[in-house]
């Protein structure tokens, strides 16, 4: 599927059949929750409804910390989450917090991330009604 920057989801995965099969299980399980836009780049993928909300992306190959076939699993909430699945969180922006999951097999992609890939599509639309209401 081409998308907006005309690169290709398998652009993306050349030679990474595994994780292709990882996005593949991400994307059917957003697309489950509600319409969302999909924009491949030259380094991610990101799911969106007006504002985007969850980005998939393949770890640096010279990053050792990360398994080859894996992907990271990066969402944005308006809340900060300690979890052990939780790589890495940051705030970007007051009251924005960015997380990263790294997924290694598709039983990852478990309940405790489909909730937080669930607030993450809901504090999107939530975000795009603030700033109409602001208008």
């Amino acid at each position: 599927m081409k998308t907006p920057g005309n690169r290709t989801v398998e652009d993306l995965f050349v030679g990474r059949a595994e994780a292709l099969a990882l996005f593949q299980a991400v994307r059917r399980y957003i697309e489950s929750i509600g319409p969302v836009t999909m924009e491949a780049t030259k380094s991610q993928i990101s799911f969106g409804t007006e504002t985007k909300f969850a980005w998939v992306w393949l770890p640096r190959p010279w990053d050792k910390k990360r398994p080859k076939n894996s992907i990271v699993l990066t969402f944005g909430l308006g809340r900060h989450i300690e979890h052990v699945r939780i790589a890495q969180a940051v705030e970007p922006y007051p009251g924005r917090w960015t997380h990263h999951v790294i997924i290694e097999n598709e039983a990852e992609l478990d309940e405790d991330v489909r909730g937080w890939l669930r607030e993450a599509y809901y504090f999107s639309l939530s975000r795009k009604s603030k700033s109409r209401n602001n208008t």
